[in-house]
């Protein structure tokens, strides 16, 4: 600042206008979200709000805004990492079926999960023969894998330029690719996520409410995490750095021991009350046998890939419909033109299930957001679904697994079929193995076990999912998936998401910049 008094700040002569812009670190999650929220309260500086404010003052603040006057944007404004390790493929779709949500997980398409090992329900007497499918799911991954590392390499001799190692490296993950859907959804991974802490007890509340007991074990585990003391990556950097203070000034390391290895917990407050969601759990019961009813008997009609719907139905009509589409195995369109027949009252009432039992701070169920120009039925293998399913920018309903759809075999333009490789027999049988496996444990009167049957069905298996977008969504996902280095289990999908809005909108077509999937690839290419 210039010491021109002219430039001095004043009540008639505030502060210049010249914009400050630093980056903050080391905050608490919640102490840096009362710090922002601050701004709409007072003129203080982030730095100055972050100087005088404390833990308590923050825990104060939230539990009067936040909790008693539903200002629920401030829990926005903390964001915490977690990592959630050894759980279920199964459990992993439940808990990243957020909206609002940011992270990775370990990849099937590059990393050998033989030794991952994997969850076990409580299933009493059945729990051995749940433990000799998986175990057979495993065995038959691990044959494929290898069976097809033979087939490639005998079919794309190594080129002089390449490395021996890339070469090895490249076809190995390509025959990942094959092998992973045999992996069964009770195969353990691994993931990170980063979220904010409305996300977080929204999330926690949701995954509470499963019907499946180790997502609601990873939900107490999540709340702990939020409330305990959080791990601190620099604890043995403080550690070494103290012991050198100390040596000089023992007044002086203590201090510093105090300040850097003092115990923090991310969110204290603000994930203290998450509980089991009333709302989802009544709605989900009440919805299922509304779907049941509404279907009862009907055998579930063939269906492509992809159905890019029309929108000639009503707004009330898609709004029954996608209520009752989660909690059945039906396509959108099969169920569609069951409501369609109903009475008016009659679809009134079942929109009136959807909302009978929300809450005074219950967002909406996720099948109320409605409206949207396109609208994809996606039957495909939960493997490849999984990387769909990590688009945010889009509204997702989600059927429960089952074997009903069947499954796919892993077929890629320029790489050898299973035939081709001799492993079709093999493949099918350990399939079908898995499948019988699965059905009787469903139907074998376990408690439980029509839930937990489901970790037995492999990531070849179809499922089913309704995507709902604008268009620029419809094309950034066709591009983005359709690419040459990606699987090719979404770049079909992909390629018919475009395929069928091209039909519909032909004058839009010329902007997708699309990879033909039906090319063959360099498969020494990723």
């Amino acid at each position: 600042m210039s010491g021109d008094p002219k430039n001095l700040p004043s009540a008639g002569n505030p502060a210049p206008s010249e914009t400050d812009v630093y980056a903050i670190h080391g905050a608490d999650p919640e102490v840096l979200a009362y710090a922002m929220a601050k701004y709409s309260r007072s003129a203080l500086s982030m730095k100055e709000s972050l100087t005088e404010i404390s833990s308590q003052r923050a825990e104060q603040f939230l539990n009067t805004f936040y909790f008693q006057y539903g200002h629920r944007s401030i829990a926005d404004l903390a964001h915490i990492p977690f990592a959630i390790e050894r759980l279920s493929l199964l459990a992993a779709i439940e808990l990243v079926d957020e909206q609002r949500w940011d992270g990775q997980e370990r990849s099937t398409r590059y990393q050998d999960f033989r030794r991952s090992g994997w969850y076990t329900p409580d299933l009493g007497p059945q729990t051995a023969a749940f433990t000799a499918a998986v175990e057979a799911l495993f065995k038959a991954y691990q044959r494929i894998g290898v069976g097809m590392l033979d087939g490639l390499k005998a079919a794309i001799p190594r080129p002089e330029e390449m490395k021996p190692e890339a070469y090895e490296r490249t076809l190995k993950a390509r025959a990942f690719d094959v092998a992973r859907y045999l992996l069964p959804l009770a195969t353990n991974t691994s993931l990170g996520q980063i979220v904010n802490a409305r996300t977080l007890e929204t999330q926690v509340s949701r995954l509470l409410t499963s019907p499946f007991a180790e997502v609601r074990q990873i939900a107490e585990k999540l709340r702990r995490a939020a409330t305990e003391p959080a791990w601190n990556v620099h604890q043995m950097d403080a550690k070494v750095l103290c012991e050198e203070i100390g040596s000089v000034d023992g007044n002086c390391a203590a201090r510093v021991t105090e300040l850097l290895m003092r115990p923090v917990a991310t969110a204290p407050t603000l994930v203290k009350y998450a509980s089991p969601n009333p709302y989802l759990a009544e709605s989900r019961r009440e919805l299922t046998a509304a779907a049941a009813e509404l279907m009862a008997g009907q055998p579930i009609d063939p269906a492509p890939v992809v159905d890019l719907l029309d929108d000639t139905e009503s707004l009330e009509v898609e709004l029954a419909t996608s209520l009752l589409y989660p909690h059945c195995h039906y396509s959108y369109r099969q169920v569609r033109a069951n409501v369609a027949a109903l009475t008016a009252a009659r679809r009134d009432d079942l929109i009136a299930l959807g909302t009978k039992h929300r809450g005074r701070h219950d967002e909406l169920l996720r099948s109320f957001s409605a409206g949207q120009g396109f609208r994809f039925d996606i039957l495909m293998d939960i493997g490849g679904f999984r990387d769909m399913h990590r688009h945010r920018r889009c509204v997702q309903l989600l059927q429960g697994f089952t074997d009903a759809h069947g499954y796919d075999e892993p077929t890629c333009p320029g790489q050898p079929t299973l035939a081709e490789a001799n492993l079709e027999g093999e493949y099918k049988a350990a399939m079908d193995a898995a499948f019988a496996a699965y059905r009787a444990l469903r139907d074998s009167g376990v408690p439980e076990a029509e839930q937990s049957a489901q970790y037995l069905l492999p990531l070849g298996t179809r499922c089913r999912a309704m995507f709902k977008m604008d268009f620029a969504e419809a094309l950034y996902i066709s591009e983005l998936r359709s690419g040459v280095a990606g699987h090719f289990s979404y770049r079909r999908v992909a390629w018919e998401m475009y395929r069928t809005v091209a039909e519909r909108h032909p004058a839009l077509a010329s902007h997708f910049r699309i990879e033909d999937v039906n090319q063959p690839v360099d498969l020494l290419k990723r």
